[in-house]
């Protein structure tokens, strides 16, 4: 496995730009563009390479790997009381748990920045 395979890398389509743009989520920003994404993605490599080796050049210890990693479905979120106690307010309106509501309102969230 080459080290540039540690990390998430995503072309997206930017409707701004009118091309794909490449990045690093947590590390890279968008650094790349062009019309064709595979060549994007391409580039993309070719640059966490380059980003790889100055670290290493410079003695900089390399962010923890994105890809490959399991999550437990699990994390805590502290949040305002007020907020707290809307959401409960709402979840008991729909007849769900607190967990449940929130789970379907970030899904939705999530769903809704996709597109």
């Amino acid at each position: 496995m080459k080290d540039h395979d540690k990390y998430f890398k995503i072309v997206e389509w930017s409707e701004d730009d009118q091309c794909y743009v490449g990045s690093v989520p947590g590390w890279i920003g968008k650094c790349c563009h062009g019309d064709d994404e595979h060549k994007v993605y391409r580039e993309l490599c070719d640059i966490v390479d380059e980003w790889i080796e100055l670290y290493k050049q410079d003695s900089l210890t390399l962010p923890s790997s994105t890809a490959g990693k399991t999550y437990s479905g699990k994390f805590v979120l502290r949040i305002d009381p007020e907020l707290h106690k809307a959401l409960v307010i709402k979840a008991l309106g729909a007849e769900e748990s607190l967990n449940l509501y929130c789970q379907k309102i970030l899904k939705q969230s999530i769903l809704t920045q996709s597109r």
